[in-house]
């Protein structure tokens, strides 16, 4: 491909900045289209943001050279143009989609009303963006009650930031226990010591209703089947629990997950599942249009995480810089993805999980527990091979492990340097 090929990004997050300072070093430019008004920022360090640990422009990323500012509404295919909401057009050779996901706003009474689908009430809020975070920060007070849906990573993270910002903070898990996608249970009971320790006060096992609102006139409470129905007057007052009992609420966060953001691809005909497919040179089902990040599905996989999307960006830049097939060349054949917590203001937090950390029939299981330093680790080795841990507390040792992971090869046979792993906290 060569240097004056027009490529065009559109999405201006992780991925996408990867991809196009990449694409610089390797003496090609790509246009970057970001729909955020914010420089662009790493996402991942948001809830040290909303802690107060960071200011916002700490976490913002290197700015690309040919950045445009704008939302892009439809892509013309034939034509291989891009069409933004301000009228303009960018042509392109290659496109590449790094639009990552959207927040899942779960069907609660109330958080909407017939009238206006769109808007959340006032104190209601999503933490996936820049504008969530500074709209969080400005709303929360000393002794501010604030409700987090959502018991995975971000809605731990939320929870957290917000007592360190001195928030009565209320945690409604559905599942039986926290982050119980990346963690075993003995790890999930450090998470909800280190959260209770913190003033949180968590509740799993519990669904939430609805959202109760008041109007701001008069102020009323309502909920969905009122007839108010003006989104500038509906504050949030309380949160309505499955068994009739209600949270009183001055903030809500909604930390239910999210979803690819893949709206663009599926009005382009693109073939779509879970996420834009893609295959092992992260080719949409148009050859001119490659996906990468958060909206991206490669061999059945979203992955949702940091650490695959910049893998993708760097195995795609040099996919577009080469002139030729590479001899041996495989392209991107996925990613081990770590998942990894660390919120360091205040109380440390810090986790990491990776691989099968549950054990099946004939494992081999190493765990070690220092209940005084809050402490907790767990290799599972099968067939003389790491395949999956998890780890809270003093994380010294997690990037050796996960180099031991990753490289899948054969442990030695009496395991004594995987012991001094786990126990030796300087080792990274």
């Amino acid at each position: 491909m060569t240097s004056n090929t027009r490529v065009v990004v559109i999405g201006a997050g992780l991925a996408g900045v990867r991809l196009a300072r990449r694409l610089g070093e390797l003496g090609m430019s790509a246009v970057l289209v970001g729909e955020e008004e914010h420089t662009p920022y790493n996402r991942v360090l948001l809830a040290e943001v909303l802690a107060g640990r960071y200011a916002p422009e700490v976490i913002a990323l290197p700015t690309p050279e040919r950045l445009t500012r704008g939302r892009v509404v439809r892509i013309d295919r034939a034509e291989r143009q891009v069409h933004l909401a301000d009228g303009a057009v960018i042509a392109y050779d290659t496109l590449v989609l790094a639009t990552g996901s959207n927040p899942v706003l779960p069907p609660l009474r109330g958080l909407f009303t017939p009238a206006d689908r769109h808007e959340l009430p006032e104190g209601v809020h999503a933490f996936r963006t820049m504008d969530d975070c500074l709209g969080l920060s400005k709303a929360v007070r000393q002794d501010t009650r604030a409700v987090v849906i959502g018991g995975g990573l971000l809605g731990v993270s939320a929870a957290r930031a917000l007592a360190e910002r001195g928030a009565q903070v209320v945690l409604a898990q559905q599942g039986e226990r926290l982050m119980e996608r990346q963690l075993d249970p003995s790890a999930s009971r450090l998470v909800l010591r280190h959260l209770k320790d913190l003033g949180v006060e968590v509740h799993t096992e519990t669904r939430v209703r609805g959202v109760r609102c008041a109007d701001g006139a008069d102020g009323s409470v309502h909920s969905a089947s009122s007839d108010r129905s003006d989104r500038s007057v509906r504050s949030v007052r309380s949160v309505e629990m499955a068994d009739g009992y209600a949270l009183d609420a001055d903030l809500v966060v909604l930390a239910c997950g999210v979803h690819p953001r893949v709206g663009l691809a599926q009005d382009a005909g693109l073939a779509v599942h879970k996420g834009v497919i893609v295959d092992d040179e992260l080719r949409t089902s148009d050859p001119h249009i490659r996906a990468i990040g958060d909206c991206a599905q490669h061999d059945g996989q979203v992955y949702g995480l940091a650490a695959p999307a910049l893998e993708q960006a760097e195995a795609l830049a040099e996919l577009l810089a080469r002139t030729a097939p590479a001899e041996g060349a495989t392209g991107y054949r996925g990613t081990r993805a770590l998942t990894r917590l660390t919120l360091a203001s205040g109380t440390p937090l810090d986790l990491a999980a990776f691989g099968e950390h549950t054990a099946l029939p004939g494992d081999d299981v190493i765990q070690l527990t220092d209940a005084t330093r809050g402490t907790y680790r767990k290799v599972v080795v099968r067939d003389d091979r790491l395949v999956g841990g998890v780890l809270v507390g003093e994380l010294g040792t997690v990037g050796a492990l996960a180099r031991a992971w990753e490289g899948a090869e054969p442990l030695p046979a009496d395991g004594a340097p995987l012991l001094h792993l786990l126990t030796n906290d300087g080792g990274s």
